[in-house]
């Protein structure tokens, strides 16, 4: 546990993805089947060529093959995997390659518009050509001239996925076998840009093409109630109103509703791109500004700038008869317009806290 009263605090540390998981279980049961080795360790090459080496919880024969398994380590990033059991049954096959199957906590694509087809387990590229390559120098090694059946499973995964967005894309039944380094950066929120990715990807290949991008469950319910959108439409992208408006410019829609809370719809129009108070932080001078130029007066300014939130200086101003919230709205929408590519229809709602809408600009239709 780190010392939280530290004063240097320890660096972060990297843990290693499923798919580096899934490849040292694949390879430890594969080299127990071809050479008869158990060990409790084993030795991965990563995508990007550095070697680590993996603590093995078991590793033995089974009646249809054999079988290893490891604990996902995270490192110190908030992975909801981490610390599960991932483990991989190998059984020898006569076709060359490798075939894999979704095992007990893994998911299967039930919906195109993801890299991997409807019916493929959800083992994503770059771990299937991990697992590829290493079972593929173990059988030129060994003399080995058929192929290898990798099932992976995670221990408790179909439980886990309900906390991913898994569900929301159309992967069923369990977790997604991820990594494209190997490596866990901790709090790089690498995953969940992929899922924002991912889900507008699925939303437009199944015909939506209108989408609204939310920052959390609140947001999510006003843009269900204003415009009836499944859950396919909805994208949950939490503070990364920056990833949604990036894809969008490489996969445009024909309408895109961004809607947060006032405080965070008060850093997208002060243009930022991540609205998470780590990396942004509300501007009460500049929205003092922005209430003046419609028509705030001194006083009004003031206090907004002395105010101890942002939902205190929405107070005022509503309470004065202005509508910062919808000016607001506007920068917003002027920002999100000047990213996203001009055919693509912007509209920005900001949201109360009990997911009343206190502003808006765009097309509202």
């Amino acid at each position: 546990m780190r010392d939280e009263t530290a004063e240097q605090p320890a660096p972060l540390r990297s843990g290693l993805t499923t798919g580096s998981c899934a490849t040292a279980t694949s390879l430890a049961a594969a080299r127990l089947l071809l050479r008869g080795t158990e060990t409790d360790a084993v030795e991965i090459v990563l995508p990007k060529g550095k070697q680590v080496q993996m603590r093995l919880e078991f590793c033995r024969l089974t009646d249809q093959g054999a079988e290893a398994g490891t604990i996902k380590d995270a490192g110190d990033d908030p992975d909801v995997t981490h610390g599960a059991l991932l483990f991989s049954q190998v059984r020898l096959i006569v076709e060359p390659g490798v075939r894999f199957v979704a095992g007990r906590g893994v998911g299967t694509v039930t919906r195109p518009g993801l890299v991997l087809g409807v019916g493929e387990p959800a083992i994503n590229p770059v771990p299937r050509k991990m697992i590829g390559d290493h079972l593929g120098r173990l059988a030129e090694e060994s003399g080995y001239a058929g192929g290898f059946e990798v099932t992976v499973n995670v221990e408790g995964g179909e439980a886990l996925a309900l906390k991913t967005m898994n569900p929301r894309l159309g992967i069923l039944g369990g977790l997604s076998i991820l990594g494209t380094s190997g490596i866990v950066r901790p709090f790089s929120c690498a995953a969940y840009i992929a899922s924002i990715h991912q889900g507008i990807d699925v939303a437009k290949t199944n015909g939506y093409l209108h989408i609204a991008a939310c920052t959390g469950n609140a947001s999510e319910d006003t843009m269900r109630r204003v415009y009836n959108l499944p859950e396919i439409a909805l994208i949950e992208m939490g503070d990364f109103v920056g990833a949604v408006l990036k894809h969008v410019r490489k996969v445009p829609v024909e309408k895109l509703s961004l809607c947060g809370g006032f405080g965070k719809i008060s850093k997208l129009a002060a243009g930022h791109m991540d609205l998470h108070s780590r990396h942004s932080s509300i501007d009460l001078p500049q929205l003092a500004e922005w209430a003046a130029a419609i028509g705030a007066d001194e006083v009004l300014q003031n206090g907004i700038r002395g105010a101890n939130t942002s939902q205190q200086a929405l107070a005022m101003a509503s309470a004065a008869g202005i509508a910062l919230g919808d000016a607001v709205c506007e920068h917003a929408l002027a920002f999100a317009r000047s990213v996203v590519p001009a055919q693509v229809q912007v509209e920005v709602f900001a949201i109360d806290r009990q997911g009343g809408i206190v502003g808006h600009a765009g097309a509202w239709s």
